[in-house]
């Protein structure tokens, strides 16, 4: 169990948090009580939360790595999430030690999680984000300061698109993003997907409900028309244990995540 012994200023204990809840399942400490409930209600209904979290965070390694490994020195990390062990910078660093990140939230409990987390951290920003206007964080002077909009950046949408509601805006996030981004540059994202068994979509968000956040499940084809601004690398646009696995990761059910996943390039 997470102890309660770290607490930053001003963070609510008492509503459960959509990003203390994901850190719960990936088996980290930065999360209450609260949290630990609504997760523990969501096992009940999806036994496979705990797997498809850590399969969604190997994922986020994965292309990450990969990114990387292609040349990219730039990630912008937008989402719900807090730094956990094996997050975007780590990774980064594994293959390129002179990565920046940047991570960019709009909640402002990540925003001061984050913040505590990554205090002396070399090479990291944490700044917030609109993300119905995500184009501003190519003008955000904190952003500009570590990100060189002229060079190849790696935008991270991790567990982001499903908390916008109307598939129209999603969309136009999407594109507003590919537009900020310069020739070469990519997206890496995560959705999750009602196509497994949308009967317990609404069990789910019974679940959510007393949450600070709420997320829509989409269809594969819904999904695809949201980043159909991105040429997708192969295997395309798939559930994250597919995404180019580790030789001998385990992919059986890889359904059962609920999560379809892709990299994305701007030509």
């Amino acid at each position: 169990m997470a102890e309660e012994r770290w607490s930053p200023a001003d963070v609510d204990l008492t509503t459960p948090n959509t990003a203390r809840i994901y850190d719960y399942l990936l088996g980290g400490k930065d999360n209450y009580a609260a949290d630990r409930e609504v997760a523990e209600q969501l096992l009940a209904v999806i036994p496979e939360a705990r797997a498809a979290a850590r399969a969604n965070h190997a994922f986020i390694g994965r292309a990450v790595r990969h990114l990387a490994r292609q040349g990219v020195r730039q990630f912008i990390d937008i989402g719900s999430k807090l730094p956990a062990a094996g997050n975007v910078h780590e990774v980064a660093a594994e293959v390129a030690p002179d990565a920046t990140v940047v991570f960019a939230d709009g909640d402002p409990v990540v925003l001061v999680h984050a913040r505590a987390l990554l205090a002396g951290t070399k090479r990291t920003a944490v700044v917030h984000c609109d993300l119905a206007r995500p184009e501003s964080l190519a003008d955000d002077p904190d952003v500009r300061e570590h990100i060189d909009f002229t060079e190849p950046v790696a935008i991270v949408l991790d567990r982001v698109l499903h908390f916008i509601g109307d598939v129209t805006d999603a969309r136009r996030s999407v594109r507003r993003l590919h537009d900020a981004l310069p020739p070469g540059g990519h997206v890496v994202f995560t959705h999750i997907t009602q196509d497994p068994q949308p009967e317990s979509s609404g069990d789910v968000g019974q679940v959510f409900k007393p949450t600070s956040g709420h997320f829509w499940g989409r269809t594969r084809a819904e999904i695809a028309s949201i980043v159909e601004p991105f040429d997708l690398l192969d295997p395309g646009l798939t559930y994250t244990p597919l995404w180019r696995p580790d030789p001998g990761e385990d992919v059986a059910h890889p359904e059962r995540t609920f999560t379809l996943a892709g990299v994305g390039r701007r030509a």
